[in-house]
């Protein structure tokens, strides 16, 4: 099994957590669900639930009603998952700047916590 942790920038903010604590109860839920998948799952969990984008990057992918959620993670070591950042997906494309933050945040990351 794996362990999922919440990036957090040296002022100790964390986007993913900030993200996921918005949502409406009924959404959270089924977010927190698909986080014990990937948990559960790691690299192994595929889609429809996860995909693989660019960079060591990866997104959870969850749909709620009309909602397109997109929460953002790498892994570190052997069985660490960092969430990084989330989102509403509102085009076909996944936003390439919502990328561009997770990349960001995963460097700093490896950065701070030396590799």
């Amino acid at each position: 099994m794996y362990k999922i942790i919440y990036y957090a920038d040296k002022r100790d903010e964390s986007p993913v957590e900030d993200f996921v604590c918005s949502l409406q109860l009924k959404v959270r839920v089924k977010v927190l669900k698909w986080l014990n998948l990937l948990e559960e799952y790691g690299p192994n969990l595929p889609r429809p639930y996860a995909d693989v984008l660019r960079d060591k990057i990866r997104e959870l992918r969850i749909s709620h009603g009309n909602l397109e959620i997109r929460i953002f993670y790498f892994f570190w070591k052997d069985k660490i998952i960092v969430l990084t950042n989330g989102y509403f997906k509102k085009q076909r494309k996944t936003d390439d700047s919502e990328i561009e933050k997770a990349i960001g945040y995963m460097n700093d990351f490896i950065m701070r916590e030396g590799g």
